[in-house]
């Protein structure tokens, strides 16, 4: 399967291996970007800023993960002593599972998780950023599989047992923000006594 996608990225046309090419970078750069608008969109709401917050946090938890997988696993590129639409990563910068796919998997269920419209747009993004990375040469398709489903049970365990604990300190940070004392107003008396200072008398 690597091959013949692989042989097809090499006979397509110019326009579309140029695509392949920058989407498979610029797609987590989008990917980063509809986080940061999901949490800048739940600013006003403290309980949903918090969910917000789960799905870049659902991203590095799974990229971290996948980096582990990465150093125990050691499996060589696929890409090595080919000719491939991007240069073959370094020796030692491993195959499985697939870092790109991995994080977008993550941030588009959690994406999907924290807004739910999102959903017909971040899912087929993910997959398409997967299909992307076998397209170029950098990865096996099982490096993808791997990536994406690794990506998805990630976010969906974090929001599963973290929404819960994430929206209960955010209720209970606000509710000692409005409980903080106020400095109260002195109270001023028209003849002045140990109630409040003298005030000059009226002309």
């Amino acid at each position: 399967m690597y091959d013949d996608i692989v042989e097809m990225a090499g006979e397509s046309p110019s326009w579309l291996q140029a695509s392949g090419v920058l989407f498979t970078d610029a797609g987590m750069l989008i990917f980063a970007a509809l986080m940061v608008w999901v949490v800048w969109r739940a600013r006003t709401s403290p309980t949903r800023l918090a969910v917000s917050l789960l799905v870049p946090a659902a991203a590095a938890i799974a990229y971290v993960i996948s980096e582990g997988a990465k150093s125990v696993i050691r499996e060589d590129r696929p890409c090595r002593g080919l000719v491939t639409l991007v240069d073959c990563p370094a020796v030692g910068d491993w195959s499985f599972p697939s870092n790109h796919s991995t994080v977008a998997a993550a941030a588009a269920v959690g994406l999907a998780l924290a807004w739910r419209r999102l959903a017909p747009w971040v899912l087929p993004g993910a997959l398409l950023m997967g299909f992307s990375r076998v397209f170029v040469g950098a990865h096996y398709p099982h490096d993808v599989l791997a990536g994406l489903v690794l990506g998805s049970v990630t976010a969906w365990l974090v929001f599963r047992y973290l929404s819960g604990p994430a929206t209960r300190i955010a209720r209970r940070l606000t509710a000692h923000a409005g409980d903080a004392p106020t400095q109260p107003m002195p109270r001023v008396h028209p003849r002045g006594d140990s109630k409040g200072p003298l005030l000059p008398p009226r002309r």
